[in-house]
């Protein structure tokens, strides 16, 4: 059983140690707040104004309807018209172009007689990701233009209609229909924060009192092992909270992505994924009784797991098979997959019971990890 009296009194007294360490506390409060603009601002897979330079060998009514097209999207930035490839070339070698279309002389006496043209699009491979975004949206700007070709070329037809095909596509986006990329990349910043504060704060904790010297106090004291490790969890498990909070709130009113469901079951499932890191950071501590090397050894399991192999960033379908399975040991992909689903769709307990309840086991884990290598260090 836990003494309330004795575990109050170990969180009273890392609460003043927490205020008092005013660094340390600012760095709490404010190395989450940076990681959420960093992350919401730079972190981004929309793909805007890239810039293009043409080379337009036509110049007639057709081929600046083209390039029309190119400077009315907001995917693309007209940065100038060249003459030959070697001022292209050079555009994209200095990196003030990363597309460059060329426009063959003979581009408007084949579109008005049918024929089919080939335009040249180059694009700079060097950022592979980036160069198949930017070629699939030159793809898509050529089907707008062949659609208004069609469009234009048709005739009425015997019934007095117009006819364009037997079968018309119409996609719908579910969840995210703008495909705002800050709506997919916030919920997994919440991982990333709470990370960050077990890695910085809980790993050093026991190992603090070990380098001081006033663990052999605290064994001297009736205290138990479980009531030391919880007292000195509180004050950060209210820490992250905070943070969990700043974060919701910094991505409702700065970058206006929508919380579709229940707010207090995103807090309870953030405060069990907390948990487990808290944990995780506390058992490092305990084990290794070095601070330096147990906020080394705290990054290195668990946020740098947490920014790789969670899904936040890189998508698993695409990793290699043993990395896919790596991932299934890593907390953060079953709470990245919760945030998801209570932010964007809206979903509660009844579907991602499975994920919760993973995130249950591996804060129990970790609990009794800690309770355990911490009894195993007092004996």
């Amino acid at each position: 059983m836990i003494n309330m009296r004795r575990t109050a009194a170990v969180a009273r007294t890392e609460f003043i140690h927490v205020l008092r360490d005013w660094r340390s506390l600012f760095l709490a409060i404010a190395i989450p707040m940076v990681l959420i603009l960093l992350f919401g601002y730079a972190l981004t897979l929309d793909l805007r104004n890239v810039p293009t330079v043409i080379w337009d060998q036509s110049r007639t009514g057709e081929s600046r309807q083209l390039v029309s097209l190119f400077d009315g999207s907001p995917y693309f930035s007209i940065k100038g018209f060249h003459e030959g490839y070697a001022p292209l070339q050079r555009e994209i070698d200095a990196g003030k172009a990363m597309v460059a279309l060329v426009i063959p002389g003979d581009f408007a006496e084949k579109i008005r007689s049918g024929v089919t043209v080939t335009i040249q699009v180059i694009v700079d491979g060097s950022d592979a990701t980036t160069s198949r975004l930017a070629a699939s949206y030159t793809r898509g700007v050529g089907l707008i233009y062949n659609r208004k070709i069609a469009v234009a070329s048709l005739r009425p037809a015997a019934s007095g209609h117009l006819t364009e095909g037997a079968v018309k596509l119409v996609p719908r986006v579910w969840y995210n229909a703008d495909m705002r990329s800050q709506n997919m990349i916030l919920p997994g910043i919440v991982a990333i924060v709470m990370m960050v504060i077990a890695a910085m704060l809980t790993s050093v904790t026991v190992a603090r009192e070990w380098e001081t010297g006033t663990m052999e106090q605290l064994i001297s004291t009736p205290i138990r092992g479980h009531e030391l490790i919880f007292g000195k969890v509180i004050p950060y498990f209210v820490i992250g909270m905070i943070d969990v909070a700043i974060a919701v709130s910094l991505g409702e009113w700065l970058f206006h992505v929508p919380l579709r469901g229940n707010p207090a079951l995103l807090f309870a499932m953030a405060a069990l994924f907390l948990t487990g890191a808290l944990f995780l950071g506390m058992t490092l501590s305990i084990t290794l009784k070095s601070q330096v090397l147990a906020n080394q050894i705290a990054i290195v399991a668990g946020f740098l797991p947490t920014l790789i192999l969670s899904g936040f960033v890189f998508a698993i379908e695409n990793m290699p098979p043993l990395l896919q399975c790596l991932t299934y040991i890593v907390p953060a992909r079953y709470f990245i997959a919760i945030m998801r689903g209570i932010y964007m769709k809206g979903i509660g307990l009844e579907i991602l019971w499975l994920n919760a309840l993973l995130l249950f086991v591996y804060a129990v884990i970790l609990i009794l990890a800690a309770n355990r290598r911490l009894k195993l260090r007092l004996e």
